[in-house]
C-alpha cells in the first residue's frame, strides 16, 4: 500500500485548468503540477486540456475535463479550519467570489465545490462537556451562515 497519501480528483467540464490556477491563487501554500493533453486518440480534442495536477496546502489533487456528465454536490466538501476571523474572512471571501453561502460556515464556490470555512476552536466549544456551553455555542452556529468567531466565542461563554 503506498504511503504517500491520497490524490483528490475533481471532475470539471472544460474548465479544470482555469480551476485549478483558480485554487492555487487562493491557498498560499500551493502550486500547480503537470498538465495532460489530449491526443489524437481521445476522446477530447487534440492538445486540449485532460487533466491538471495542483497542490493545495500538502493535498495533492487533479483536475480532470471529464464531460458533462458528473457534477459536485454537497456530499463532499473540503474543510478549511482558520485560526482567526481575518483567515476565516479571506477564505469566505475568495471562496464565495461567483459561488455562494449556504450554512453553518458551508459555501458552494463557483464551480460547485463545497468548502466549510471553519474556526479552529470550534469542534471543541460544541462538544464541550459542559453541555449548557455546547448548546449555546450550537445554537449560535446553526443561525449563522459565514461563522462570526466573537460571537460564537460569545454564545460558548454565556456572554
Amino acid at each position: 500500500m503506498t504511503t504517500d497519501g491520497f490524490t483528490t480528483c475533481l471532475w470539471f467540464d472544460g474548465q479544470a485548468e482555469e480551476a485549478a490556477n483558480y485554487y492555487t491563487s487562493i491557498f498560499k501554500n500551493s502550486r500547480l503540477g503537470r498538465v495532460g493533453r489530449y491526443t489524437e486518440a481521445g476522446p477530447g480534442p487534440a492538445g486540449s486540456v485532460l487533466a491538471v495536477d495542483f497542490e493545495l496546502n500538502g493535498q495533492k489533487f487533479v483536475a480532470l475535463n471529464g464531460g458533462p456528465e458528473f457534477t459536485f454536490n454537497e456530499a463532499i466538501s473540503f474543510q478549511i479550519f482558520c485560526d482567526d476571523q481575518e483567515e476565516l474572512d479571506y477564505y469566505w471571501n475568495k471562496l464565495t467570489e461567483g459561488g455562494h453561502g449556504v450554512a453553518c460556515g458551508w459555501l458552494k464556490d463557483k464551480y460547485g465545490v463545497s468548502w466549510q470555512v471553519i474556526p479552529s476552536g470550534l469542534i471543541d466549544m460544541i462538544s464541550d462537556p459542559d453541555p449548557v456551553k455546547a448548546t449555546r455555542t450550537t445554537k449560535a452556529m446553526l443561525s449563522m451562515v459565514k461563522f462570526d468567531i466573537a460571537a460564537l466565542q460569545k454564545a460558548h461563554a454565556g456572554e
